[in-house]
C-alpha cells in the first residue's frame, strides 16, 4: 500500500461514518472482470473492489504459474487423479454429504482421499448417483498440515489479500488457518452462507466451473422464514411460499457469477452466498433472556455460548486484535524505510501497517466501551485493552503525517 491508498482508504471509512459496509445492500448490475495482472494494481483493486465490498473475478492468468494448476490437473482439464493420490493418497480428509442437511450444514466424516477419489469415480460411472451420497470434500486443511515448501508449491498468495487479519492471527499461534481445498464431481454444492467472522475471502477455481449466488449485506433479511431463519438452500422451491418466507416480495435476485477454470473470485465482506448464519451475542442473550434472573454469572454462559455459536467470544476476540496490533506496532517501530526493505512478510509495507493500526483502533474503541465487554474480566490481560487502545491511538497520531 502507498500512502496516496492509505489516505484514499482512510477518508472512505471517515466517510462511512461508522456504517459496516458500503453499497447500501443493492447488488451491482454485474461483476467486473479483472484480465491482465500487469495492469491492475494493489491500489487499484483497493479503490475499486475492497473498500466498495463489491465482488470481481480474476482471469486465470493471475493463477498460471501456480504448481496446483500445473500438476492437480490433466491437459484435457479434468482432476490429476493419478498425481493426487501419489502425493496426498493417505491423507484424512474432511468428506460433507450434500444430500443429507444437518440444522443448516451437512453432516462430515473423514476417509484417506485415496477412498473419496475411489467414490468419485464411481459415482461419475454411475451417472453422478451412489448409494452413499452426494459427497463432497470441504474444509480440508492442506495448507496448514503441509510444509510451507510444500504449500508454497501448490499457490502463490495474491498481493490483492495479503493483508489477512485472520490467517496472520492463525499462523502466529501456529494451530489453525483458515485456507481450504475443496473438490467434488458435479453436483455437489455448499449451502446458503456468509464466511466466517463476516471476513471478505477469496476463492481460487483450479479445474472445472462453479456457479456463485451472491446477496450483498442486508439482502439476505428477506429471505428470512416466518420463524427468523435463513433459507438452507436458496434455490429450494419452499421460498416461493410466501406464508413461510413473507418478506420476500423484498428480496432481489441474486448475483450469479460462473468461474472458469483458473479463475479467483473475490467474496466481500458481509456477502452470503449459500446457508450459514453466525450468531452474534445480541442473538444468544435475547434466545436466553428469560433464564436471566435466575442463571448465576448469565453474561459468562452468554460468551460460552457465542463461542460455541460463532468460534470466538470477546476474550478471544480480544487476543485476536492485541497479536494483530503488536506485529503492526512493530513494524511502525522500525520505521518507514526499515519496513519497506523487510515488507514485513505481507508484501505490503509500512503503510499497509498504518493502515491497519487505524482501523485496529476503531474496531478496540467500540470494543472497550462495549457493556457486554466491560464485564469480561481482563485483569490477565496483557496488556490490559485501555493500554494496548493507547499504544494505537499514539501510534496514529504518530504516522498521520508519514
Amino acid at each position: 500500500m502507498d500512502r496516496e491508498t492509505r489516505a484514499f482508504a482512510e477518508q472512505h471509512f471517515r466517510d462511512l461514518g461508522g456504517q459496516l459496509y458500503g453499497g447500501g445492500g443493492q447488488a451491482p448490475s454485474g461483476v467486473a472482470f479483472i484480465k491482465e495482472p500487469a495492469t491492475f494494481s494493489y491500489a487499484d483493486f483497493v479503490k475499486a473492489f475492497l473498500l466498495p465490498n463489491r465482488p470481481c473475478v480474476f482471469s486465470s492468468a493471475f493463477t498460471e504459474n501456480w504448481g496446483s494448476r500445473r500438476r492437480w490437473v490433466t491437459p484435457e482439464g479434468k482432476p490429476d487423479f493419478e498425481y493426487l493420490l501419489q502425493k496426498y493418497g493417505d491423507v484424512v480428509v474432511p468428506v460433507a454429504n450434500c444430500g443429507v442437511q444437518e440444522y443448516n450444514s451437512n453432516p462430515k466424516e473423514h476417509m484417506p482421499l485415496r477412498e473419496y477419489i475411489s467414490y468419485w469415480l464411481e459415482y461419475v460411472q454411475g451417472g453422478c448417483s451412489s448409494p452413499r451420497g452426494c459427497l463432497y470434500l470441504k474444509d480440508w486443511h492442506l495448507c496448514r498440515d503441509s510444509s510451507a515448501e510444500d504449500f508454497g508449491d501448490v499457490f502463490t498468495l495474491p498481493v490483492y489479500f495479503s493483508s489477512d487479519w485472520l490467517n496472520e492471527f492463525w499462523d502466529a499461534l501456529d494451530v489453525d488457518d483458515y485456507r481450504f481445498v475443496y473438490a467434488g464431481p458435479p453436483g455437489t454444492w455448499s449451502p446458503f452462507h456468509a464466511d466466517i467472522f463476516r471476513s471478505f475471502s477469496w476463492s481460487a477455481n483450479i479445474c472445472g466451473r462453479k456457479k456463485w449466488l451472491f446477496f450483498p449485506p442486508g439482502q439476505e433479511e428477506a429471505l428470512r422464514d416466518c420463524h427468523g431463519s435463513l433459507p438452507y438452500d436458496v434455490t429450494s422451491p419452499k421460498l416461493l411460499d410466501t406464508r413461510l418466507h413473507p418478506m420476500l416480495q423484498h428480496s432481489s435476485p441474486p448475483l450469479e457469477v460462473t468461474q472458469e477454470a483458473g479463475e479467483v473470485v473475490f467474496v466481500p465482506s458481509g456477502w452470503h452466498h449459500q446457508v450459514h448464519n453466525l450468531q452474534e451475542l445480541r442473538a444468544v442473550q435475547q434466545e436466553v433472556h428469560e433464564w436471566r434472573d435466575s442463571m448465576p454469572d448469565w453474561h459468562h454462559h452468554c460468551q460460552v455460548i457465542m463461542r460455541s455459536c460463532s468460534g470466538i467470544n470477546f476474550e478471544e476476540f480480544y487476543h485476536f486484535l492485541k497479536v494483530i496490533a503488536e506485529r503492526r506496532l512493530l513494524v511502525l517501530g522500525q520505521g518507514s524505510e526499515a519496513a519497506q526493505e523487510e515488507n514485513i512478510g505481507l508484501g505490503l509495507g509500512f503503510q499497509q501497517a498504518a493502515f491497519d493500526v487505524g482501523r485496529l483502533a476503531e474496531v478496540l474503541a467500540s470494543v472497550v466501551t462495549h457493556p457486554d465487554f466491560q464485564r469480561v474480566d481482563t485483569s490477565t490481560f496483557s496488556p490490559g485493552p485501555e493500554e494496548l487502545l493507547r499504544q494505537l491511538q499514539d501510534a496514529v497520531a504518530a504516522t498521520t503525517t508519514l
